[in-house]
């Protein structure tokens, strides 16, 4: 119950003082340029990498991304940027 009460929360103060709702609740900002490059922007961690999959820790779920020639080309605490063939996104919940 305290969750959702929170969470409604959130949203009216993302609403209220016009903030992105990426900053107030905490959620992933995912931003694609074609097949070619993607960048996330709040996760929690990595947890698969191979050059056909990488797989990352939201706060809630999961981020998998599927294609070919992955590379990594920047990794922060809670920033990634991924190069290669990009041919899936899939949010996973947990």
């Amino acid at each position: 119950m305290a969750k959702k009460w929170t969470n409604k929360l959130r949203k009216w103060m993302a609403f209220k003082t016009e903030l992105p709702a990426d900053v107030v609740m905490d959620l992933p900002r995912v931003t694609i340029v074609g097949q070619l490059h993607i960048y996330i922007e709040n996760h929690k961690g990595l947890l698969v990498f191979t050059d056909k999959e990488l797989r990352l820790l939201l706060k809630q779920g999961q981020l998998l991304i599927k294609g070919n020639s992955f590379v990594i080309k920047t990794i922060l605490p809670d920033e990634l940027l991924l190069e290669g063939k990009i041919e899936e996104v899939h949010y996973l919940d947990e």
